[in-house]
């Protein structure tokens, strides 16, 4: 059945591939950042690690920022606040790029973070109901994939690019490429002629889901423990497995290459196995960690184990994010809001521990046991939502926002799955 989304029965319409482009730039700038520091604080006359902040602040943004601009969005139409929000982080890179004040560019950073995290939650619940029931996991495996790439060729790009052009050279790319991104967004989502049928009141009841927290719990839990080993593992591949500083770029690769591989699996498998994908998947991230702490001293395995905790935590990620959006039913932009929220707590919590682990006895295989423990107790709340969702299956309800400008058609109730 063609759509006018303009896809057949079997393959996704594009714009969940456009959707997926906007969320490459916005991962980019999430994270090229940390390979810009040095440069960042010299031109702005401070020090690297009160740079970081700007790391933080993008955080801390994303965090608060995501379900506030839900909220303070619902009401217009979807695909305004789609091309409003790459706008607005189009501009916050060249008020950045143009600034010669560290707070400047820190406010930019903040209202960046706003940007980004109104796109995703409004994303995510267009992904969902244009690829339809069946697909729904798949699609936002697609756009979740986009955040991927950004680490496995976005931030590297940017990062080599900014050695050449300085800092600012990477922010004035992703401003033009965000503007060209709310081109194609206002080219090929449709407009909707319906406001959100749902309330401030709808979104804010539809938290009141037990099985809705325990998919959130499994989105801090399995990203803080993936995170909290990928923030230190550069002193465990250079220190413990002899891996030399030259050659860690090309491992970090290699994780970005496992976590690609990782949102693809989940989004081809979360659809027909959502629980047993995603407790398989946490149990062998669990594992692989725990592997990573005696089996770290020699390079081949460290590399090994450091795809195998990208390739199996991130096949966890889509299935969640889907997972929540349809448990939210008819209201389903918070919700997709504070997954994003849900995600980036998981990285600020983890790294954080991770960091206190490494400044104690544990020393570099410190991020690693921290990571495991949060892997590991992951299984809980996956556990507790496939047995619930077999005692419960009638609380998932039909998703009825206003998606038949998107899709073509109206949109089938979302059946409950185990």
């Amino acid at each position: 059945m063609a759509s006018a989304a303009g896809t057949r029965e079997g393959k996704l319409p594009f714009v969940v591939w456009v959707l997926a482009a906007g969320t490459f730039l916005m991962g980019t700038t999430e994270f090229v950042i940390a390979g810009l520091l040095p440069q960042i604080a010299g031109d702005l006359g401070t020090s690297v690690s009160h740079a970081g902040l700007l790391i933080t602040a993008f955080a801390i943004g994303m965090i608060v920022g995501g379900p506030t601009m839900a909220l303070a969005t619902l009401r217009l139409p979807r695909r305004l606040t789609l091309v409003a929000a790459l706008a607005v982080f189009a501009l916050g890179h060249v008020v950045a790029a143009l600034s010669s004040s560290f707070t400047v560019v820190l406010a930019a950073r903040v209202i960046t973070a706003l940007a980004t995290g109104a796109f995703w939650a409004v994303g995510f619940v267009i992904v969902t109901a244009a690829a339809g029931p069946a697909r729904a996991t798949r699609a936002v495996g697609v756009m979740m994939g986009g955040l991927t790439l950004a680490n496995v060729v976005g931030v590297p790009i940017g990062s080599f690019v900014g050695q050449y052009t300085g800092w600012r050279g990477p922010f004035w790319a992703l401003a033009v490429l965000a503007a060209l991104a709310a081109v194609l967004v206002g080219r090929f989502i449709p407009a909707s002629h319906q406001q959100a049928a749902v309330s401030v009141r709808a979104e804010v009841r539809a938290l009141r889901q037990g099985r809705l927290w325990l998919a959130l719990a499994a989105a801090v839990l399995i990203m803080g423990g993936v995170l909290a080993t990928y923030t230190y593992i550069t002193p465990l591949l250079t220190d413990r497995a002899g891996i030399p500083s030259a050659a860690v770029p090309l491992v970090l690769i290699v994780f970005g290459l496992g976590a690609l591989g990782g949102t693809a699996i989940g989004g081809r498998l979360g659809d027909r196995h959502p629980m047993a994908t995603t407790i398989t998947a946490a149990a062998v991230t669990a594992l692989a960690l725990l592997l990573l702490i005696p089996l770290s001293t020699g390079p081949i395995t460290a590399v090994a184990l450091v795809f195998l905790m990208a390739l199996a935590g991130f096949t966890v990620n889509p299935v969640v994010t889907s997972l929540a959006v349809r448990l939210a039913g008819d209201a389903p932009t918070l919700t997709s809001a504070l997954t994003t929220s849900a995600y980036n707590t998981g990285i600020a919590v983890g790294s954080a521990l991770a960091a206190t682990a490494l400044d104690s006895s544990l020393g570099l295989t410190g991020p690693a046991l921290v990571g495991t423990l949060s892997a590991t107790l992951t299984l809980l709340p996956l556990i507790a939502l496939a047995l619930t969702g077999t005692r419960h299956p009638a609380r998932i309800v039909a998703q009825r926002t206003n998606v038949p400008s998107v899709t073509g058609d109206d949109t089938a109730p979302v059946p409950p799955r185990h």
